[in-house]
């Protein structure tokens, strides 16, 4: 699975292990993601996401 990088932050949300201090599971596809989402270190919406 391809990771997404916060072009803000530089933060990295990578699938296979999730977010579950944010309430998203290991596994998740960042696709499937809610698209309120914002970047846990900054705060920028899904949109400022790149895959990498």
């Amino acid at each position: 699975m391809k990771k997404y990088v916060c072009d803000i932050c530089g933060w990295v949300y990578d699938p296979e292990a999730g977010d579950p201090a944010n309430g998203i599971e290991p596994g998740t596809p960042f696709e499937k993601i809610a698209e309120d989402f914002v970047c846990p270190e900054c705060g920028a919406g899904k949109s400022s996401f790149s895959a990498q």
